[in-house]
């Protein structure tokens, strides 16, 4: 670096510059000077402010981040930096999750409310509801929220979420558990106990309500 870059800023370098090539989240950061380097230069690259690395080479790759401020100097002139660079990192969507209210066990004939949630850079554009019936699969509704209403046994063939930007998309499927609740039934019994030598027959009737467990899972 000449001695008139190093007087005439000692924060940033006007023959220093970062500059990004890649696409959406494979990039390649380059240290490009204008600067009259010595054979065979160490350049040192800074993450948010924080020395992360020095190498010979003046490119710079790795796993990055959205927001990430980076920048680099020149050893031996390691109080002159290039400008910091942001980066803008855009990915489709990933870690897609579906929450489910009420949680638990769901009786047959309830309402449930399904929230799909994604990280994605831009944003998810659209959420998608569908559901697979004998292996056809229909679009339900359109929206981050979807409420199932009279939910029923039948359900168990399964509901999935579709998360979607211009990058990707990333599509989920839902876990519910159904409890089908059958109607009251009489369930009749017959006690005996021997008192005296003599032998006293009980007979009782009480009702009572099946129950059946569904397991959504796909």
């Amino acid at each position: 670096v000449s001695e008139k870059g190093i007087y005439s800023d000692i924060v940033f370098s006007p023959g220093l510059q970062v500059k990004v090539t890649g696409g959406h989240q494979d990039k390649t950061l380059t240290c490009s000077t204008t600067c009259t380097l010595t054979d065979n230069p160490t350049y040192i690259w800074y993450k948010n402010g924080h020395k992360v690395k020095e190498d010979t080479s003046s490119l710079y790759s790795d796993s990055f981040s959205d927001a990430d401020r980076y920048s680099c100097a020149v050893e031996g002139h390691e109080d002159l930096h290039s400008a910091e660079e942001t980066l803008t990192v855009t990915y489709g969507p990933k870690n897609t999750s579906v929450s489910v209210s009420p949680s638990g066990e769901i009786v047959e004939g309830s309402s449930v409310n399904l929230t799909c949630s994604s990280d994605a850079n831009p944003p998810v554009d659209k959420y998608t509801w569908y559901k697979i019936t004998y292996k056809n699969m229909s679009m339900r509704h359109s929206g981050q929220r979807y409420t199932i209403h009279n939910i029923s046994s039948e359900d168990r063939e399964g509901y999935y979420c579709e998360a979607l930007n211009i990058i990707g998309r990333e599509t989920i499927p839902v876990h519910i558990n159904v409890i089908s609740v059958f109607p009251w039934v009489p369930v009749v019994g017959v006690g005996a106990v021997l008192t005296a030598g003599a032998l006293l027959l009980t007979i009782y009737c009480t009702l009572k309500r099946s129950v059946f467990h569904f397991h959504i899972l796909y």
